[in-house]
């Protein structure tokens, strides 16, 4: 029988300590978030079908709805969408969501044939003028957590939704590497975020805001700080209630925004009072038209899915002659696919009009890699990438002295995983034999931004990094030879984006200047992964201008065959140095002064005087 149930059959779920035999289980999908993580998930290496779509984020949010009914077995399930139409946080705050980028062209593509796939499935969308997604979703899980029939899980990978959490409504998060998730119930929001109860999420955003809405919060409030304010006084209003009580440049951030503290707050509040009835028959999960999944399916080219879901083959397709297909259906968090054969030929992107994108207007995703647990399972997800990019941070500009503060990577576009170094070298070097496997895998190329330096660093730590190279440094250096080359300019010229400086977290150039060691772990998160994330998108952009710039290879060839290969052995050469005997050294410096003396001496006897007290005179200095 073609229904969903059929899919379940033989499918075991995680959720053998969540799940009552007597209660029903509803997932509510966040569309829009998955739409998006889906999108970028296939931004590497895109799937484009024979009509020259791009069906990633169609394909990425269908095998997501897939694993899920296979794996969880949801007794009801609905997808909940955003609408164009501004919301009642728009009318309270202009600038609500200001700073977001333009919708990329291939999701404002992919929402219909997400919508069309939905209704295929005869799942519900969830859509209001004026709500968002998180709207519909928090009145209808309140809802159902009423009837005490119910447990619902909030699928999405936005944290937001941890304030709705309670006995029977969980956050289903996705997790940021492998194809597994994360359920978040009361205690595993309260142990991340360090908080007495679930509301005071809110009162969390309130205070620090919310970059990627736009939501101010109190200027110079970070998290740990609107932890221990929310662990005293309990809520916003009560610190405002007792901000006399505070000190220093506290005190006076609080009180001179108070309006604004309140106002984040209400902006940061998922509204659970929308104008919707919860009608757990409509949200049933029932058996799929097979017949509009497989007109779907054709269209879109999902043969693979065709297969496992239908037990039949899509027509094939020829690819247009200007793109070549990619192999292959793969998971949405599955490892990307091989490079395709033959690369666009783009040029550097024109200067465009609006502001350059930021960390603090760019969705992004870096995580903080600091236990044992994730460090184990962000070496596994390394071991499985063809390639993957790192930035190490460290407490000294010169790589023979410096240490480790920590070390970034990045496999996919705005997302990265720091790990943090323990100032303790006993500690520090345990941590790198942690790594080692993944560092020194020669099948495994590394990408990095002055990769010499990293190399350097890494070898005070008896690890060499092995492997193929790419250091966008040196390749902008064959394209570019007469520009500069650091990273600040390279982003601003070939993603249009502006990073964060330096200065801004250990002050500027001087006595007084500190290190990344001084800087607090969540900041430093923020700052390494953004270098690593840039890093391996001018990657992708310098490697398409190397092929374009080099129609017969030559290029190509000094970067990959001349300039990269001697990236280890120039470091090798600065690591080991050579050694000097400093008696002969002595030697031939007394031999060069006497040298030096009898020419002088030459000299004035052929100019008839001395010319000490004529160049003193010209220059303002004497030479002897």
């Amino acid at each position: 029988m073609p229904a969903f149930a059929y899919l379940c059959k033989e499918a075991k779920g995680p959720f053998g300590g969540f799940i009552l035999s007597n209660m029903n289980k509803l997932f509510l999908f966040d569309a829009m978030a998955l739409i998006y993580r889906a999108h970028f998930a296939f931004s590497k290496t895109p799937r484009i079908n024979s009509k020259g779509l791009n069906t990633g984020a169609v394909l990425g949010f269908t095998n997501t709805l897939l694993k899920i009914v296979q794996e969880e077995k949801p007794s009801h399930l609905g997808v909940a969408f955003d609408t164009p139409e501004p919301t009642f946080r728009h009318t309270q705050f202009t600038e609500y969501k200001a700073h977001r980028l333009e919708q990329p062209e291939e999701i404002t593509l992919a929402i219909p044939y997400i919508y069309r796939m939905v209704a295929a499935f005869n799942i519900p969308a969830l859509a209001r003028p004026g709500y968002e997604a998180d709207d519909l979703i928090g009145t209808i899980a309140k809802k159902a957590a009423q009837t005490g029939d119910f447990q619902t899980f909030m699928l999405t990978p936005d944290k937001d939704y941890a304030q709705l959490v309670e006995e029977n409504i969980f956050l289903y998060k996705p997790d940021f590497m492998g194809d597994g998730y994360s359920v978040w119930g009361i205690p595993e929001v309260l142990n991340k975020f360090g908080l007495q109860n679930v509301m005071q999420v809110v009162d969390l955003l309130g205070l620090q805001g919310d970059a990627v809405d736009n939501i101010p919060g109190i200027p110079g409030i970070g998290p740990k700080t609107a932890v221990k304010l929310l662990q005293e006084y309990g809520s916003v209003e009560n610190i405002l209630a007792h901000s006399h009580q505070l000190k220093g440049k506290l005190r006076e951030r609080v009180e001179e925004n108070r309006e604004k503290a309140l106002l984040s707050k209400q902006l940061a509040r998922i509204d659970i009072e929308v104008p919707i009835d919860f009608e757990p028959e409509a949200l049933r999960l029932v058996p799929f038209d097979r017949e509009q999944v497989r007109a779907l399916f054709d269209e879109l080219e999902f043969r693979t899915l065709a297969r496992k879901l239908l037990g039949e083959d899509t027509p094939a397709a020829s690819p247009p002659a200007s793109k070549k297909s990619r192999p292959g259906q793969g998971d949405l968090f599955a490892p990307a696919p091989s490079a395709p054969e033959s690369l666009p030929s783009p040029e550097i992107p024109a200067p465009l009009s609006k502001p350059k994108d930021t960390l603090a207007n760019t969705l992004h995703h870096y995580y903080c890699i600091d236990t044992p647990e994730l460090r184990q399972k962000l070496v596994q997800h390394l071991q499985n990438q063809p390639e993957f990019c790192l930035d190490t941070e460290t407490d000294h500009l010169d790589a023979h002295l410096a240490r480790l503060v920590g070390i970034a990577f990045a496999t996919h576009p705005y997302e990265a995983y720091y790990v943090p170094f323990p100032e303790n070298q006993t500690e520090a070097q345990a941590l790198i034999e942690e790594l080692r496997p993944v560092l020194e895998n020669p099948a495994i190329t590394k990408i990095g931004q002055n990769l010499k330096y990293d190399v350097l660093v890494l070898k005070n730590y008896q690890l060499a990094l092995q492997g193929p190279l790419f250091d966008t440094m040196l390749a902008h250096y064959l394209i570019e030879p007469d520009q500069r080359h650091n990273l600040d300019l390279l982003a601003e010229n070939y993603l249009h984006y502006s990073p964060q400086s330096i200065e801004e977290l250990i002050g500027k150039k001087g006595a007084k200047q500190g290190n990344m060691r001084d800087v607090p772990v969540a900041e430093v998160v923020e700052y390494a992964g953004e270098d690593a994330d840039l890093t391996l998108q001018l990657k992708h952009q310098l490697a398409r201008q190397l092929h374009q710039l080099s129609p017969s290879g030559d290029l190509e060839k000094v970067f990959y065959t001349l300039e990269t290969p001697l990236i280890p052995v120039l470091a090798e050469m600065e690591h080991t140095g050579i050694s000097l005997d400093r008696n002969v050294l002595l030697e031939i410096s007394r031999e060069l002064e006497q040298d030096i003396l009898m020419l002088e001496q030459n000299i004035y006897e052929k100019a008839g005087e001395k010319i000490q007290h004529w160049l003193a005179q010209t220059t303002g200095r004497y030479f002897i």
